[in-house]
């Protein structure tokens, strides 16, 4: 199955629900802000999964490759974004 684009995915969702397309596109364009303003307390996306922000600690790092390899080096602490996917979807996509 190829790639769904936006157009396609905001298609797929107004047919399913029997709503319009404008609807549909604002329905999703809630749920990503919604994401997007709750993702460091955690957001789960009903039947599909979780974002989460995660810290990394700081930590020191061997070179394995390139002109600095053997070196040392400090990498430093950062902020990611994390998606787990529910295991109800796991199951379903892989099956």
């Amino acid at each position: 199955m190829a790639k769904l684009t936006k157009t396609q995915t905001i298609a797929a969702v107004a047919e399913a629900a029997d709503i319009s397309k404008a609807q549909a596109k604002a329905a999703l364009e809630a749920v990503a802000s919604l994401a997007y303003d709750n993702a460091k307390d955690g957001f789960t996306i009903p039947g599909v999964g979780k974002v989460s922000v995660r810290q990394t600690k700081a930590r020191k790092m061997v070179m394995r490759f390139g002109p600095n390899e053997g070196k040392e080096i400090d990498v430093p602490a950062k902020t990611k974004l994390k998606f787990t996917f529910l295991k109800a979807a796991k199951e379903e996509i892989l099956g």
